[in-house]
């Protein structure tokens, strides 16, 4: 006998977790089921260890404001970013207030979120980003400075025996955050469980097939005991971060034809050292190697996961044909279709540099990536440091009709035409926009519950449907009351 619900959703990460948490919110008596193919939810790019956890607003990520040729700075994409941001923080203060999540330092902690960049062009060009953000609501705070002494006391690390006469500048955002993506994954889907929604681990969805009356069954498996089950499902949400793909393609709509993923793993190096971790509370980030991804973008963090500080540098990138940490050496030759193939070439042509790149990376030696940290960090020794693996990223490639096929960096929805199905595919920011994505889902998936739903929407997103960037006294007014409720600066 085949069960039958409202919502299935696959994958057990932030994704999965806060269209479930919105669903239940706005249709308590729809009847959910989650899949995830591990022992546990956030095990993959949810894994705080799995991901950089910047809690991603632009206040120090230089890609999402570049500079192209001798035209001004567009902060637009910069101010979009966090304005998704500010939606994040406020669905997840209400969630705190209603008692849906813990305390907030289980999941969010302030952490200054800073830019260090070296040489006469990239300081003239961050001074030039500072001047049009400053002038920005959301970006109410920032700082910017080329004093060794003032950096000094924002990241004494950066300062430390570093040569005279080098040129270099910073910014600083003392309202920054450090999320642990996998606490606050957790902590969904333990209120979802509790609140009636079946969170199945260890099962994997199989195979996935449309019925005549729009619905879909799936077919699944219990990973431990190998037994099989079948599910009919109104609408299923496939949030399996590269795996999403597979299960697309499977599916058989048209809308995933002409897709294709480029898996690209991360190291980061990691130290505990108290003497060195308490010396430096902020995330560093700077530019980017030429070749590299936006993923790949130099970083020294302050990571807090279950309560202990640590220091991450990197990302350095590897390779594994894999989609998923846990996935198949066979997944980049397997999601190869006639109608994807061509896009893939146009995007291998294309991109030498990126080759380049992951070569570099992969003959890099700890000392070498030790050495990179050193151009943060003067005074890192290689011992304090050690190398642990993070997750894979599956960044998108599709059809271009001009290029033949583009390489894309961030996240993109795909859904059925009758709203029937949707996956999230890419990377960065992912998380962080988590909530913004969502809504958005809903809205294009569900528009004939949408309209009815809005009311609660504005219960849990107070400027919901508002830009706040367009009114500072808004902006104000709401980054200080999620502030508040966070428990973080403002």
């Amino acid at each position: 006998m085949t069960e039958s619900v409202d919502v299935v959703l696959i994958g057990g990460g932030i994704m999965s977790a806060t269209l479930g948490t919105l669903l239940h919110e706005l249709q308590p008596d729809w009847k959910i089921v989650a899949f995830e193919r591990l022992s546990d939810v956030a095990q993959e790019s949810s894994n705080p260890w799995n991901n950089a956890g910047t809690g991603h607003a632009a206040l120090c990520e230089l890609n999402y404001m570049p500079q192209n040729g001798d035209g001004p700075l567009d902060p637009a994409k910069a101010i979009s970013i966090n304005e998704q941001f500010q939606q994040s923080r406020q669905f997840w203060s209400s969630l705190v207030e209603k008692g849906v999540l813990d305390a907030p330092s289980s999941f969010i902690n302030a952490t200054p979120h800073m830019t260090f960049v070296r040489g006469e062009k990239d300081v003239a060009y961050l001074k030039d980003r500072y001047e049009v953000l400053k002038e920005q609501p959301l970006f109410e705070g920032i700082e910017f400075s080329e004093d060794s002494r003032v950096i000094n006391q924002w990241a004494p690390l950066l300062m430390q025996k570093r040569r005279k006469g080098e040129p270099f500048a910073a910014t600083r955002v003392p309202a920054g955050t450090d999320v642990d993506f996998g606490a606050l994954t957790k902590q969904l889907f333990d209120h979802l469980s509790d609140s009636g929604v079946d969170v199945r681990t260890n099962h994997e969805v199989r195979s996935l097939k449309k019925q005549k009356d729009g619905s879909w069954t799936l077919k699944y498996r219990n990973s431990l005991g190998r037994t099989p089950g079948r599910i009919n499902a109104k609408f299923v949400f496939v949030g399996a971060g590269g795996w999403a793909l597979k299960l697309l393609q499977r599916s058989g709509i048209p809308e995933i034809k002409g897709y294709g993923v480029f898996p690209i793993g991360g190291q980061f190096l990691k130290t505990t050292n108290p003497a060195v971790v308490s010396q430096h509370k902020a995330k560093v980030y700077s530019q980017a190697s030429v070749g590299a991804p936006p993923m790949s973008v130099p970083h020294l963090d302050t990571r807090v996961v279950d309560g202990e500080a640590s220091l991450l540098f990197g990302p350095f990138a590897t390779f594994s044909p894999k989609f998923l940490k846990n996935g198949s050496m066979l997944d980049l030759v397997t999601q190869v279709r006639t109608h994807n193939l061509w896009p893939m070439l146009r995007v291998a042509f294309a991109n030498p540099d990126l080759i380049t790149y992951l070569l570099g990376e992969l003959v890099k030696t700890h000392r070498k990536k030790v050495d990179s940290l050193r151009v943060f960090m003067p005074t890192a020794k290689d011992e304090d440091w050690t190398l642990i693996q993070a997750g894979q990223r599956a960044q998108v490639m599709k059809k271009d009709p001009k290029k033949g096929g583009i390489l894309q960096f961030g996240t993109e929805v795909v859904s059925a035409a009758d709203g029937s199905i949707a996956g999230l595919l890419g990377a960065s920011p992912g998380a962080s926009t988590a909530v913004p994505i969502m809504l958005q889902l809903l809205k294009s998936c569900f528009p004939e519950q949408y309209a009815g739903w809005e009311p609660t929407l504005r219960e849990l997103i107070p400027t919901y449907g508002h830009t706040l960037n367009d009114d500072p006294a808004a902006a104000e007014k709401s980054m200080a009351a999620t502030a508040d409720a966070l428990g973080i600066s403002k």
